[in-house]
């Protein structure tokens, strides 16, 4: 589904992409891990079109996505922190965002919707509350349920759960795996490691613009014996079990949801 390929990007002389290689298919639900500076906010963007590599390529359903901005509305995106027109109201955004991707599809076309967080966080009751007024965790919401709300086929989040109250993290979670149930790729990074056990099946590990290791999530915790995905993470960078990693494969390949994708960038 995405095909990344040799990605470089650097900042004057720092190299935040360092020939990144690996792809990511329909199915799979992955945690994009690294410590800070490690490359998953740049690499993130270079998918979405925010960030311009120096070099390599990005294929989505195998175009490159240079080809266009329509591979973009397959793809739905929840920001950290999401930034909105203060003085807008709930409602004039969600407007907005149905506009805008109504004039790209034609006046005649129907949008196909889902607005099921929507409903489950009781946005409508706050629907002429403006931007500015509300708390943190009511904009993720309305983040959260923009991500979703065009059905796209890719589902990008970054720290979704952060300011979250423990009963709308709860709702976010249970309709992310009803979108990984439906075949979906999802892609998150988040620093709460529970959240990561709970929603991905696979293990995409950034250190100095580098993919160090790809693989599964069951795997890698029978390789640490570590029931944990924090753990088995910890101990793997600890005890130089990331080499092992490296050397299992000179080429990534990935057959299902379960197998163990390995960086192509040995050093």
């Amino acid at each position: 589904m995405i095909t990344v390929t040799n990605l470089q990007k650097s900042y004057g002389r720092l190299k935040v992409l360092d020939n990144l290689s690996v792809q990511l298919n329909a199915g799979q639900a992955v945690s994009l891990i690294g410590p800070n500076g490690s490359g998953k906010t740049t690499f993130i963007k270079s998918i979405l079109g925010m960030v311009m590599p120096d070099g390599g390529e990005i294929s989505f359903l195998g175009e490159p996505i240079h080809n266009g901005w329509q591979y973009r509305q397959q793809i739905g995106y929840m920001p950290q922190i999401g930034r909105y027109p203060d003085t807008m109201k709930i409602r004039q955004v969600f407007d907005m965002i149905k506009d805008l991707r109504q004039s790209t599809q034609g006046k005649n076309s129907l949008l196909q919707l889902d607005e099921e967080l929507i409903e489950a966080f009781e946005l409508s009751k706050l629907y002429d509350k403006t931007m500015r007024s509300l708390s943190g965790g009511t904009r993720q919401k309305v983040s959260a349920c923009l991500a979703f709300l065009f059905n796209p086929k890719v589902l990008i989040m970054d720290e979704p759960t952060a300011g979250l109250d423990p009963l709308a993290a709860e709702l976010l979670k249970a309709k992310i795996l009803r979108e990984k149930a439906k075949g979906k790729l999802i892609l998150i990074t988040s620093h709460v490691m529970s959240d990561l056990d709970e929603l991905t099946t696979a293990v995409m590990y950034l250190q100095d613009g580098q993919l160090q290791f790809f693989t599964d999530v069951d795997r890698l915790k029978a390789d640490t014996g570590e029931e944990k995905l924090g753990r088995a993470i910890a101990r793997v960078m600890s005890r130089g079990k990331l080499s092992a990693y490296e050397r299992l494969s000179e080429s990534f390949a990935v057959t299902n949801t379960h197998s163990i994708v390995q960086s192509s960038n040995q050093k």
